[in-house]
C-alpha cells in the first residue's frame, strides 16, 4: 500500500526536480529558488529558500553525505549550498555560459558533472571547485545524468535521445539513440545484478523519454572487458511523454511521472504496474524515493510536491528474503528510525530512542522485554477508553506489569487497528 502523507505547495512556479538525502528533501522551480525540508515532519529550514540563481532552476542533487546540495540554473551557473546553514560554497560558471539542465554527484563525492543546453558536459573537482575535464555530446541539449553506483563511469541523455556513456576521465566509452523523440530522465539502481556463470556484476539503468516509454538496459563495465551496454525492455505503462524515472534505494521499485499527470510505480523483478497515482493536476516532472525510509516524493508543474509513504511490506519487498529485509533496517541510521516513528505517529517515542542511541540495528534487535526493562515502554495494548479512565484516576502504573509509566501520552497501535478494520471488513460482508 502507498498512501499520500504530505504535499509541499511554496513555490511560485512549476517544480523541477526534487531529492532526498538522508534527513532533508530539497526541491526546485521556476520560481527561481530551491527549498529544503526536514524529514522528520516536512517542515522548512529556517534558512530556507535558497536564492542566489536569477533564472529558473532545473535540478538539485545532494552530495552522498548530505552536507552538500547542487543546484543548476538556465543562468549558466551550478551552485553548491552548505545544507546545514544555506550558505553558498562555490558558484561554477559553465563555460560557454549555456544554460545548465542537469547536475549530478559521484558516489563518492569527489566529482560532480554539469551537462547545459549546447551539449556541453564539465566535470567538476567537487574539493576545489575546479574544472577537471569537458567533453560534448554531437546533437542536443544534455538533459539527463546519472552515475554508476561503483563510480567507474557515468550516463548522459540528450534531447536528440541519444544515451552517451563517459568514464572517470570524460573519454566516450558508448554512444546509442535510446528514444526516437529525445530522453528525459535516466537512473542507475544501486543493487548490481550478478551473472552467475561469469560472476560478473551488472548494474540497472532506466531511461525515459519523450516516446511515451521506459527502457530497461543493463549495464557493465570491466577494465578488461571493456563496456557493455544491452537493451532489456521496455514499459508501456504511460499514455503520454515520461518526464522523470528513479529506482528505489533497495532496488525493488521504479517509479515514473508522466505528461498524463500520473506516477506509476513498477516491481523492477517482474516490471509490473504496483501503483498509479493521480493526485497531480499538471505534468509530473520529477520523483525520488528517500535512500533509506520508504518515502516517495513527486514534483508537478501544478506546483507541488507529494510525499508518499509505503508500508514496509509491498508486495515486492514480501517476496524478497528475510535476509534483505534485515539489511535494509540494520542500514538505518539513528535519524532514518526518528523518521520511520514520525511516519507510523509514534513521535512521542522519538526522544525516548535518541537517549539509547536506537539505530537500525538496534531496531531490529529490539523485544518485548527490552522494551519493558530498558526503554520503559509498556508494549501492552488496551482500550483508549480504559487506559484514559486508569490514568484519570491517578494510577501512574501500567495494570499489566505494574510498573512506572514514564510518560503519561497514549501511543495507538496502528497495527492492531489495522488488523481490527480488516477482520471487521471481511466479517461484515
Amino acid at each position: 500500500m502507498v498512501k499520500l502523507i504530505h504535499t509541499l505547495a511554496d513555490h511560485g512556479d512549476d517544480v523541477n526536480c526534487c531529492a532526498f538525502s538522508s534527513s532533508l528533501l530539497a526541491t526546485c522551480s521556476l520560481d527561481k529558488t530551491i527549498r529544503l525540508y526536514s524529514l522528520s515532519d516536512f517542515t522548512e529550514l529556517p534558512h530556507s529558500p535558497l536564492k542566489f540563481h536569477t533564472y529558473a532552476v532545473h535540478c538539485c542533487c545532494f552530495s552522498p553525505s548530505g552536507h552538500v546540495l547542487a543546484s543548476c540554473s538556465t543562468d549558466g551557473t551550478t551552485v553548491l549550498w552548505n545544507t546545514q546553514n544555506g550558505e553558498t560554497l562555490a558558484v561554477m560558471e559553465q563555460p560557454t555560459g549555456s544554460p545548465v539542465r542537469v547536475c549530478q554527484f559521484s558516489p563518492d563525492s569527489t566529482c560532480l558533472v554539469s551537462g547545459a543546453a549546447d551539449g556541453t558536459v564539465v566535470l567538476w573537482n567537487a574539493q576545489s571547485y575546479k574544472l577537471y575535464r569537458c567533453g560534448s555530446v554531437k546533437d542536443g541539449s544534455l538533459v539527463a545524468c546519472a552515475f554508476s553506483p561503483n563510480g567507474n563511469f557515468f550516463v548522459t541523455g540528450s534531447s536528440c535521445g541519444d544515451i552517451t556513456v563517459w568514464d572517470d576521465k570524460m573519454r566516450c566509452l558508448h554512444s546509442e539513440k535510446a528514444h526516437d523523440l529525445g530522453i528525459t530522465c535516466c537512473d542507475f539502481s544501486s543493487q548490481p545484478v550478478s551473472d552467475g556463470e561469469q560472476g560478473l556484476q551488472f548494474f540497472r539503468l532506466a531511461s525515459c523519454g519523450q516516446d511515451c516509454q521506459i527502457k530497461i538496459w543493463v549495464v557493465s563495465f570491466t577494465h578488461i572487458l571493456g563496456f557493455e551496454l544491452k537493451y532489456k525492455s521496455t514499459l508501456s505503462g504511460h499514455c503520454a511523454p515520461v518526464l522523470a524515472c528513479a529506482f528505489s534505494h533497495n532496488g525493488q521499485m521504479l517509479v515514473s511521472g508522466s505528461v498524463d499527470k500520473s506516477v506509476i510505480v513498477y516491481d523492477t523483478n517482474t516490471e509490473t504496474i504496483l501503483h498509479t497515482l493521480t493526485q497531480h493536476t499538471r505534468y509530473v516532472t520529477s520523483c525520488a524515493f528517500a535512500p533509506n525510509i520508504l518515502l516517495l516524493a513527486t514534483g508537478s508543474m501544478d506546483k507541488t510536491v507529494n510525499i508518499w509513504q509505503f508500508d514496509l511490506e509491498t508486495p515486492c519487498q514480501a517476496r524478497s528474503t528475510d535476509d534483505q529485509v534485515k539489511q535494509f533496517i540494520e542500514d538505518w541510521s539513528e535519524d532514518d528510525v526518528s523518521m520511520w516513528l514520525c511516519a507510523q505517529g509514534l513521535n512521542d517515542l522519538v526522544d525516548i530512542f535518541k537517549i539509547n542511541n536506537i539505530d537500525g540495528r538496534e531496531l531490529f534487535n529490539l523485544t518485548k522485554e527490552s522494551l519493558v526493562d530498558d526503554l520503559k515502554i509498556d508494549g501492552y495494548s488496551y482500550e483508549k477508553e480504559a487506559m484514559e479512565n486508569w490514568i484519570s484516576k491517578k494510577k501512574r502504573t501500567s495494570p499489566m506489569t505494574n510498573l512506572i509509566l514514564p510518560s503519561m501520552v497514549l501511543t495507538p497501535n496502528r497495527t492492531l487497528k489495522m488488523a481490527i478494520s480488516r477482520w471487521l471488513e471481511t466479517h461484515q460482508k
